[in-house]
């Protein structure tokens, strides 16, 4: 062998490919480095619109709680610290089904499962 700098080639490992493996290739036909990964955009929530400052403040929520084997009426159209007490008579959170006043539908909303565990925890126990 020759130490001719010009006959030496550098071999590289192509892991490009697909299916059978990887192929060592001259470095000379090596395909250009791909380019760099697009990042994906973090998209963020929809906010909702903040009230005009001279808009009249919010009235309390309004809820209603619902026995659900009995259908017995629990608290009907009473706030927040009304339920928490008539929750404490509750053994379960199964046991009840919770509502909220929905002022745009003008209609009682059923509180989603996060939501009613959220009111269970702050519940008054009796």
């Amino acid at each position: 062998m020759s130490d001719d700098p010009t006959k030496k080639k550098t071999w590289v490992l192509d892991t490009e490919t697909k299916g059978t493996g990887a192929q060592v290739i001259p470095f000379s036909k090596q395909p250009p480095p791909p380019a760099a990964p697009v990042r994906p955009q973090p998209v963020g929530r929809r906010r909702t619109p903040l009230p005009e400052p001279g808009a009249a403040p919010r009235a309390p929520r309004r809820f209603r709680a619902i026995g659900v084997m009995s259908r017995a009426v629990l608290a009907d159209d009473v706030e927040l610290p009304e339920l928490l007490v008539a929750l404490g008579r509750v053994a379960k959170v199964g046991d009840v089904s919770l509502f909220v006043w929905a002022v745009e539908a003008e209609r009682w909303r059923l509180l989603t499962l996060a939501e009613q565990q959220a009111v269970w925890k702050r519940r008054t126990p009796a």
